[in-house]
């Protein structure tokens, strides 16, 4: 008998009402990601922020007063299921790196989203002797190689 899959619960916070954004798109995107990349999982969060509450995040979690493109924070096993994790996009910070890289800023967010769901998978690029490196290429190709 095949296990019945759960879907997993989407939330995508955009409390700046960032308009640029293709919000509906990068959620329906999230959930076939997620699936794919941890099909166990019940709920992810994704929070898109300003740099000032990037940086205050990054100050409070990691002790660096600055702001930066992505935190990852891994969840738990709960009653309800396997929250795979909360993530934090900086709009601001994501919108130049997709300048200088030249491309848009749907495919600036899905990369750092894509790096973000790994580190919430439990992947750590500062540890692994690349090994999340090479996911996150390969992961690259298949979830943001038609994007802009």
């Amino acid at each position: 008998m095949r296990a019945e899959r759960t879907m997993c619960e989407i939330v995508l916070q955009n409390p700046r009402r960032y308009r640029a954004l293709e919000v509906a798109s990068l959620e329906a995107w999230l959930g076939r990601v997620v699936a794919d990349l941890a099909p166990e999982a019940t709920s992810f969060a994704v929070r898109l922020v300003d740099d000032e509450e990037m940086r205050q995040i990054n100050h409070q979690y990691r002790d660096r007063d600055v702001p930066t493109d992505v935190l990852s924070f891994p969840g738990e096993e709960s009653a309800e299921g396997r929250h795979l994790g909360d993530v934090a996009v900086s709009i601001p910070t994501a919108r130049q790196q997709a300048q200088k890289r030249g491309h848009s800023l749907q495919r600036e967010l899905r990369l750092l989203l894509v790096h973000g769901i790994l580190h919430c998978i439990g992947y750590d690029h500062e540890a692994d002797a690349g090994e999340m490196d090479r996911l996150e290429a390969q992961m690259r190709r298949r979830w943001v190689a038609d994007v802009d």
